[in-house]
């Protein structure tokens, strides 16, 4: 193919004779042969290192493999345990769940085993080490509604503090909790305070802010 000088100046290519065709195609065998010598002698220079390395990723990726399948299987053992002991209404069961699973669904599973058992240690437990904020905020608000009648109206609100942020889903219902309390105890003007809070809050729900106004 002409190059643009070439076509610019009307050059026209030269042809190659038959002998330097020939001197090409020797170049090109020569350089084959001399890139094949270098390769074989850097394997076998750094063939401990390239084994090593080949093994090295093999390893990795059968752990990788089995690491999965693993995770799958205890994965699906613990479903069907939470499935078995829901099924049976067995708190221990439940609880060896939440023991093994973590994260919600061992959250969950602790939960559940309170509603079983009726056991109140499962909601401190829930409370106090939950994976998860929902499950952690809604052990508090059952907590209150269990023994909040023996706490002081102050004890109610420092209970219910880690729920003082719109990042918890039970915010407003924990505000006017608090809000009850105080009211419950004589202290309108306290109750008042929360209750402003709920009530000039654009984002409160409905039905809590309706509540609200109908105790302030």
């Amino acid at each position: 193919m002409a190059s643009i000088l070439e076509r610019k100046n009307k050059v026209k290519p030269i042809k190659k004779t038959r002998e330097e065709y020939a001197e090409d195609a020797l170049y090109r065998e020569v350089w084959e042969e001399v890139n094949n010598e270098k390769t074989t002698a850097f394997i076998k220079k750094y063939s401990r290192v390239i084994i090593a390395v080949a093994l090295g990723i093999l390893i990795v990726v059968t752990a990788v493999i089995i690491g999965v399948r693993t995770h799958r299987a205890h994965k699906l053992a613990m479903a069907e345990n939470y499935e078995m002991a829901v099924q049976n209404v067995d708190a221990n069961m439940l609880r060896a769940v939440a023991e093994n699973a973590g994260g919600a669904t061992g959250d969950l599973a602790i939960f559940q085993a309170y509603l079983v058992d009726g056991n109140i240690e499962h909601l401190e437990e829930l409370a106090n080490n939950g994976d998860t904020r929902d499950f952690r905020d809604l052990a508090r608000l059952h907590i209150i509604g269990l023994r909040g009648d023996d706490m002081t109206a102050n004890e109610v609100e420092d209970y219910l503090e880690p729920l003082n942020t719109k990042k918890s889903p039970y915010y407003y219902t924990s505000r006017l909790t608090v809000a009850q309390k105080y009211l419950a105890m004589g202290d309108r003007e306290n109750a008042n305070k929360w209750l402003d809070i709920i009530i000039n809050d654009d984002d409160t729900p409905a039905v809590v802010s309706a509540t609200a106004q109908q105790l302030r």
